[in-house]
C-alpha cells in the first residue's frame, strides 16, 4: 500500500515594505554626502590658510589644530605661486670612508640621495612621500648654514670626528661669533649626518667609519631669460661640511631603510645603464 506523503503547506512571503527601504536608503546617503561635503569644505579652508602668508586667519583654528592635520600628509608652500615661487633645485650627495678586512680606509664617489629618491617619485602616479625627504633636507640645512657668520661657516668646512664630535662642532661655533646662534645649524648638521650615516650604510655597507655630504642649489633659468633657446642655468651653490663621524639617531631604523633604499638605489642605477 502506498502513502502520499502530505505537501508541505505553502506559506506567503511577507510583502517587504519597499517605501522603508528606499527611506533608509536615502537617509544613508543624505548622512554620508553630509560629511564628505564637511570634510571637504574643511580640507580646502585648511589648505586655503596653510598656503596663505602667516597671518591673524591661522589662528581661527584650535592650537596646532591647522599643522596637525596638514603634516606630513598635505604639507605645501604658498611660495610655488606668484609673485615669488620656488625657482631652484636642492641636491643632497653623500660619500663615505669604507675600511676593508685588511684595515685599509678607501674613499667611495658620491651618490645623489636625491636623485635616488626622486626616482621613486617619477611617473609614479601615488608616489611616497619619502621621495623628497633628501631634498627637503638640502633646502633646510642651506638655510640654518646660511644664518651662519663667516667665521663660523668656516669651521663647518672643517672634519670633526669622534664621540663627542657634535658638541665640540657646536662649542666651536659658540666661540667663533657670540652675536649669532648656532643651535639651529647644529641641528641640521645633526640631522644630515644621521641621514648621510643611513644613506652610506644603506650603499657600502657596515665597514662605513665617516661620512661627508654634500648641499647644493641651482636656480632655474631666470625668467627674463626663459625664450633664450641659449639660456642656461646659473652654476649651482655648493656647500660641503668636513668628514663626520657616523651618527645614528636613537630609534633610527637603519634595517628597514637600508632595504628600501638600497632597493631603489639599485633600480636607479639601472636606469642609468639604459
Amino acid at each position: 500500500m502506498t502513502r502520499t506523503m502530505p505537501s508541505a503547506r505553502w506559506r506567503p512571503t511577507p510583502a517587504r515594505n519597499d517605501g522603508d527601504a528606499k527611506a533608509s536608503t536615502r537617509w544613508t546617503v543624505r548622512i554620508v554626502s553630509t560629511a564628505l561635503v564637511l570634510l571637504t569644505a574643511w580640507h580646502v579652508f585648511a589648505s586655503f590658510l596653510w598656503i596663505y602668508p602667516p597671518s591673524a586667519l591661522r589662528q581661527l583654528p584650535p592650537e596646532n589644530a591647522l599643522s596637525s592635520y596638514m603634516l606630513p600628509l598635505f604639507g605645501q608652500s604658498w611660495s610655488v605661486f606668484a609673485p615669488e615661487p620656488i625657482n631652484g633645485d636642492y641636491h643632497f650627495n653623500v660619500r663615505a670612508l669604507v675600511t676593508d678586512d685588511a684595515g685599509n680606509e678607501s674613499e667611495t664617489g658620491w651618490v645623489s640621495a636625491t636623485d635616488v629618491e626622486l626616482s621613486m617619485v617619477k611617473n609614479n602616479l601615488f608616489p611616497p612621500r619619502a621621495g623628497i625627504q633628501a631634498e627637503e633636507l638640502a633646502s633646510t640645512f642651506k638655510k640654518s648654514w646660511d644664518g651662519l657668520s663667516e667665521s663660523q661657516r668656516a669651521l663647518t668646512l672643517e672634519n670633526h670626528m669622534g664621540d663627542e664630535w657634535l658638541s665640540t662642532l657646536s662649542a666651536e661655533l659658540e666661540s667663533a661669533d657670540d652675536e649669532v646662534d648656532p643651535d639651529a645649524y647644529v641641528g641640521d648638521d645633526r640631522m644630515a649626518t644621521a641621514y648621510a650615516t643611513q644613506v652610506a650604510h644603506a650603499i657600502w655597507g657596515d665597514d662605513v667609519t665617516a661620512v661627508q655630504f654634500r648641499v647644493s642649489r641651482q636656480n632655474v633659468v631666470p625668467f627674463a631669460e626663459r625664450n633664450n633657446p641659449n639660456a642656461q642655468r646659473p652654476d649651482p651653490t655648493v656647500i660641503r661640511p668636513g668628514w663626520r663621524e657616523v651618527f645614528t639617531e636613537p630609534g633610527q631604523n637603519e634595517d628597514r631603510f637600508a632595504e628600501v633604499f638600497r632597493s631603489q638605489y639599485e633600480t636607479y642605477l639601472k636606469g642609468l645603464n639604459r
